[in-house]
């Protein structure tokens, strides 16, 4: 999924902004732990659910979990955690994974900036998940070696390695939590895992196949290996990860140079089969995200698999129903760029930059259209979708849980395309209007369909509130007053958001610069200042 999602957390939808939202539209309750009220951040990139109730949610600005349907709590950041001490905080940034286990253990993985280059944040492990009221977190400095870690011993000989001494460039992406390890993949740091059953245990590095090896086996003695995440010809795509998928004695590792499955032995080796585009039918190299579907008893595995840097490769999705031996793709979703995938029985989600598409046969897909709250006169301004969970648990009766970068979204009715969908964002203030964001760019905000979007926030309680009538006009001006746009918009129409695209009257972009908008309704004007910088 993530390597691009990260970097728009960290330098897109959150540095971007020049307001800092406080509250979620869910009621709000004081549940005593370390944690705010809300959603602190409109970007979901990741999506997990937990126990009969719970909602973990990966965002720009941490990491936000529902309880229930009608509170969220975000868990407080602090820059002064110390590796392997545990505390009731998370590291400060945006969350870039989550991984859920038994009904109390999650780990979470945070993404920063350090003079603008993305960073890993370190890694926060939580063993009391169910605990209202106060979880305590394990904390992991993201892992690095020293310079002196050169070689490291598997499955009996000793395998040059180049050691990765930074946390820069080194982000975990993926998290997977099988019965005995935790594992995780980074984009300098490679395959990474902790043993669950050993206290005060570290991550381990761990081998996968060179670029060129179609299969690396415990034991085989291998000339020239080195460990080594750098481009060829002095290192290797396939030691750069991006996502990973365990169960049982199984593991997943997508990477820049194609999908590894590998078999662990009871001493925790790992035998390796590396499958790669062309030679084995994946329609790109780069894998992003892996999610494993049983249906009638077989096992398909899904794969997100991006074009990387070897001629013909294209952007699609690419799965294979006999744990390797053929690998097949999805015409229709030849040349998409996705993010992730999920699947539960014969369904299958796939997250992209145009939208969520849906399977019941994992042949056929179909385009679900962009979320619009029409109970609540919002809509989600955004064709990305992150993540996507379809929850079947009976507290929440079939819900449809879409993550994008302009809100979460919800429906009771997944397989419906006229969904009645329920929106849940950040606010300044409920009872102020505003627009943002602001300043706006029509080429980079909101990019809903090929045109970008200034959303214009109407009060739902107090005194500015709406009470004589539905109808909201919006008039725009330039900077010498002169009409550029009027909108009329009325309440409970179903067309989403009062909004406006950055265009005239004429259908031309506007230019650069100072505009005021004048909102009317109720018979009262409220005039607010937007910049507007293409």
């Amino acid at each position: 999924m993530r390597t691009l999602v990260v970097s728009l957390i960290l330098f897109g939808w959150v540095n971007g902004q020049n307001f800092v939202p406080k509250t979620l539209s869910l009621k709000e309750t004081a549940l005593g732990d370390s944690t705010i009220s809300g959603l602190q951040s409109n970007v979901i990139v990741e999506i997990r659910t937990q126990n009969d109730k719970f909602v973990w949610l990966g965002t720009g600005r941490g990491l936000t979990i529902l309880r229930d349907s009608t509170t969220s709590r975000t868990f407080y950041s602090s820059t002064s955690l110390k590796h392997h001490v545990e505390s009731l905080f998370l590291p400060e940034g945006g969350v870039s994974a989550i991984g859920v286990g038994s009904s109390d253990t999650v780990l979470v993985a945070i993404a920063t900036s350090v003079k603008g280059v993305t960073t890993g944040g370190g890694l926060s492990l939580s063993t009391n998940s169910q605990d209202t009221t106060g979880v305590n977190w394990m904390y992991f400095s993201q892992p690095v070696d020293s310079s002196g870690d050169s070689s490291l011993v598997w499955g009996g000989d000793t395998l040059k390695a180049l050691p990765v001494t930074v946390p820069q460039q080194n982000v975990t992406f993926d998290i997977a939590i099988s019965n005995n390890y935790y594992w995780i993949v980074n984009w300098a740091g490679g395959l990474r895992r902790l043993n669950r059953s050993v206290s005060e245990s570290e991550w381990e590095r761990v081998p996968l196949p060179m670029d060129e090896m179609s299969e690396m086996n415990c034991g085989d003695e291998i000339e020239n290996y080195q460990l080594n995440p750098r481009d060829p010809p002095q290192g290797n795509h396939n030691h750069k990860g991006f996502s990973v998928l365990a169960y049982g004695d199984t593991v997943w590792v997508g990477t820049a140079n194609g999908i590894n499955r590998g078999i662990l032995d009871d001493s925790g080796c790992i035998d390796w089969q590396h499958y790669t585009y062309p030679l084995n039918g994946i329609t790109g190299n780069w894998v992003v995200g892996m999610a494993k579907q049983v249906v009638n008893g077989k096992r398909i595995i899904w794969a997100v698999t991006l074009r990387a840097d070897q001629p013909g490769e294209v952007h699609g999705i690419s799965y294979t129903p006999d744990d390797g031996l053929t690998w097949l793709s999805v015409p229709i979703l030849q040349n998409e760029r996705g993010y992730n995938i999920f699947s539960t029985g014969n369904l299958v989600y796939i997250a992209t930059e145009n939208g969520l598409w849906r399977s019941e046969d994992g042949i056929n897909f179909a385009l679900y259209r962009p979320a619009i709250d029409a109970a609540n006169n919002d809509q989600i301004l955004d064709n990305n979708v992150f993540a996507v969970v379809h929850d079947k648990r009976s507290y929440w009766d079939e819900t449809l849980w879409v993550g994008t970068g302009d809100g979460l979204a919800r429906t009771p009715d997944p397989g419906s395309n006229e969904s009645i969908w329920t929106i849940y964002r950040t606010n300044i203030s409920p009872k102020k209007i505003y627009a943002y964001p602001n300043p706006f760019s029509p080429r980079v905000h909101n990019l809903l369909d090929g045109d970008g979007y200034v959303r214009f926030h109407i009060p739902t309680t107090g005194l500015k509130r709406l009470r004589k009538s539905n109808l909201i006009k919006v008039s725009i001006y330039n900077f010498a007053m002169e009409e550029v746009r009027i909108i009329d918009h009325r309440l409970g129409s179903g067309n989403g958001t009062l909004k406006w695209d950055g265009k005239d009257s004429g259908g031309s972009l506007v230019a650069n610069g100072v505009y005021f908008c004048n909102v009317l309704y109720d018979d009262d004007d409220h005039w607010i200042k937007l910049m507007v910088v293409k």
